[in-house]
């Protein structure tokens, strides 16, 4: 990594919870500073707002300061980052990465890229893709394409919802109905036996989320192509770097293209219905996908997988980190 950026890192960590308070803020990062809106070759520390507002109309308080301990700032408006849901494709078999995918009770997303674990083929997408937001439960019916685009139950089903990163959304202590239930059930039983154990539901991601991320196992692995619509094989991994080109393919936007402007990015995510997930260590590149492309794989320019796409806004994208995308869900390609 960059020695500029590595001395960065550490006061954006610094001030990143006083920063994310300030009004209209949905994400910090680290990127180039940009002027009269075009990049330049300053390192800074990026708020991204959901709009620009007149200096006359924010307090002192709200205000982000021109730097912080040394580091430029910069102000750029981005719009509400949402979880990327919607519009259409048709029926693929065998199905690559790239095309409509989702639960049975969603409208649809994107089939992002097939992972391995174990010897097993799986399907990664997206949790608010494969999983309905953590509303879905092991075994449940995943379609392609997804029932938006015409997907029905059990004609166009294709694997079933296999495991979920639960998403923790603010203000909620756990994310998982299933797991507190069964929570629930053991400190129950506990308190009758006259235990003081209690057990409380954890979900691999602490508060923090890192990935918005799920896996499907395929009902026929004949069924499934490994490679990418548009794209091919996927070469192997790579980390985000700042300034990578980037490319995917999503059933909205088809084969697209970007850069990625901003590295160690913390953001709030709306998932509607007035639930908002925090994310950190998120990569975010420009306006490359709409809704329906969440899921998607995203690759460099050598075919190498660097992350899951999973949000964005009409100006921007967000991307977790591949790295952790694997960890926590224990595969590789």
């Amino acid at each position: 990594m960059d020695t500029i950026i590595s001395s960065i890192i550490p006061v954006l960590d610094s001030v990143r919870s006083s920063l994310m308070s300030r009004k209209n803020v949905v994400a910090t990062g680290i990127g180039y500073k940009q002027t009269n809106g075009k990049k330049t070759g300053q390192l800074s520390i990026i708020c991204s707002v959901e709009r620009k507002e007149q200096r006359t109309e924010l307090p002192d308080s709200e205000m982000v300061p021109a730097t912080v301990g040394g580091i430029p700032t910069d102000v750029v408006a981005t719009g509400r980052i949402r979880a990327l849901l919607p519009p259409p494709t048709g029926n693929f078999r065998p199905a690559p990465g790239g095309v409509s995918i989702g639960h049975y009770e969603i409208t649809a997303g994107t089939f992002g890229c097939l992972v391995n674990r174990n010897g097993e083929l799986f399907i990664l997408s997206n949790n608010h893709v494969l999983a309905n937001s953590n509303d879905a439960s092991a075994g449940d019916a995943i379609l392609q394409p997804g029932p938006y685009d015409g997907g029905m139950n059990p004609s166009d089903k294709i694997a079933e919802l296999a495991e979920f990163v639960p998403i923790t959304f603010s203000g909620s202590s756990s994310s998982c109905p299933v797991a507190n239930s069964i929570a629930d059930l053991c400190n129950f039983l506990a308190s009758v036996t006259g235990s003081d154990t209690r057990l409380q539901a954890v979900s691999v991601q602490a508060a923090e989320n890192l990935v918005d991320a799920a896996l499907a196992r395929p009902l026929n692995p004949a069924d499934m192509k490994n490679e990418i619509l548009g794209i091919g094989t996927i070469a192997g991994t790579a980390e985000g770097t700042l300034g990578m080109a980037l490319k995917k393919s999503g059933r909205t936007t088809g084969l697209t293209t970007g850069e990625i402007q901003q590295i160690n990015v913390t953001v709030n995510v709306s998932y509607g219905s007035n639930r908002v997930a925090q994310f950190r260590d998120q990569l975010m590149a420009g306006a490359m996908s709409q809704g329906g492309d969440s899921g998607s794989a995203v690759l460099d320019n050598s075919n190498n997988l660097v992350g899951l796409l999973f949000a964005g806004s009409d100006q921007t994208t967000i991307i977790n980190r591949i790295q952790n995308v694997f960890s926590i869900l224990g595969v590789t390609l």
